[in-house]
Formats: C-alpha cells, sequence, structure tokens
C-alpha cells in the first residue's frame, strides 16, 4: 500500500513515522498512559497525547476497547453464517442489514464479492442458542440459503492491524 493511500481523506495530512509507532503501541495495549506511550515512541507526555487526540479526531483510532475472551464469559461456539440472497435490491439490503446489526450475537457482517453475497461471524452459548438465531435470521427478511460452519478451534485471533511503514519513493 503506498503512503499516499494512508493520507486522511478529510484532513488531507498523511500519517507519519511517529503516528505510525503510536497506533501500533496502542493496538497493542490501550490501557497504557499517555507517558508509557510516549516513552515507546519518543515522544514527551504532552506531544505524544496531543498526536492521539489527532487521530482520534481524525478517524484514523475508532475507539479503545477491552478484549474478552468469548469462552469465559460462556460463548463457546462461533459460526461463520454464509447468505445468499434473491434479492439485490437496495430496500432489501437496508432491511436485511438493520435486521442484522440488531442481533447482538452477530460479531462480524460483510457484504462479500464471489458466489456468497453476505458473511455473518456470529458468537453464542451453544447449538441450542444457535439455532434460535437462525430461526431469527431466516424469518427476518427472504433468503435464498443460508450456510452455517462451526468452529472447532480458534488458531489465530488477532485485533491489531499491520500498520504499514511509510513508503519510500
Amino acid at each position: 500500500m503506498s503512503d499516499a493511500a494512508l493520507q486522511l481523506a478529510e484532513t488531507g495530512r498523511r500519517l507519519d513515522a511517529i503516528d505510525r509507532k503510536i497506533l501500533t503501541v496502542l493496538q497493542e495495549d490501550a490501557s497504557l498512559s499517555v507517558a508509557e506511550i510516549g516513552d515507546r515512541v519518543g515522544l514527551s507526555s504532552t506531544p505524544c497525547w496531543k498526536r492521539i487526540q489527532r487521530l482520534e479526531a481524525d478517524g484514523v483510532i475508532l475507539r479503545r476497547v477491552a478484549l474478552v475472551d468469548q469462552n469465559k464469559i460462556g460463548l463457546g461456539l462461533s459460526v461463520f453464517v454464509s447468505v445468499e440472497s434473491s434479492d439485490h435490491s437496495d430496500a432489501w439490503l437496508k432491511r436485511f442489514a438493520a435486521a442484522v446489526s440488531a442481533m447482538p450475537e452477530v460479531m462480524e457482517f460483510y457484504r462479500m464479492a464471489g458466489d456468497v453475497d453476505y458473511m455473518l461471524r456470529v458468537v453464542v452459548p451453544d447449538m441450542q442458542s444457535y439455532d434460535v438465531f437462525y430461526k431469527k435470521l431466516i424469518h427476518a427478511v427472504p433468503l435464498k440459503n443460508v450456510t452455517s460452519r462451526f468452529a472447532m478451534e480458534k488458531i489465530k485471533s488477532i485485533t491489531a492491524l499491520p500498520v504499514p511503514p511509510i513508503a519510500v519513493d
């Protein structure tokens, strides 16, 4: 990805090397103090805090959250749900998106290219709970096909994006 692609459209500002270091550090541990983040990226607290605030204001940092182990809170079943639709109208999509977005079991929801129209990542306590979810999903709007794939083991799961370095021209 080119550096030009990382230019912030609204502000015309580019992410520099320090911004990228801050993003990497925050993605690893957002609970660090501003002083600790500054130490890791080579800034004192005030300029570091100003950069973090600017990254938030520019929409680069969307929010800071706690990551929770789904198994330790009783959500042991992960399901990847492929959805195909016969209706590709804007009105249908708005109804479908609103219905799916309102379902707390849905962790991620994507419109896809290829043989599947939509992909959902769903977490629920067990198979019975998934059946309840499935019935709610198929009653929300007309669907052509729904395929469920059950995860047996989570091998890799990260939330940190690989922040690309500045491109050298």
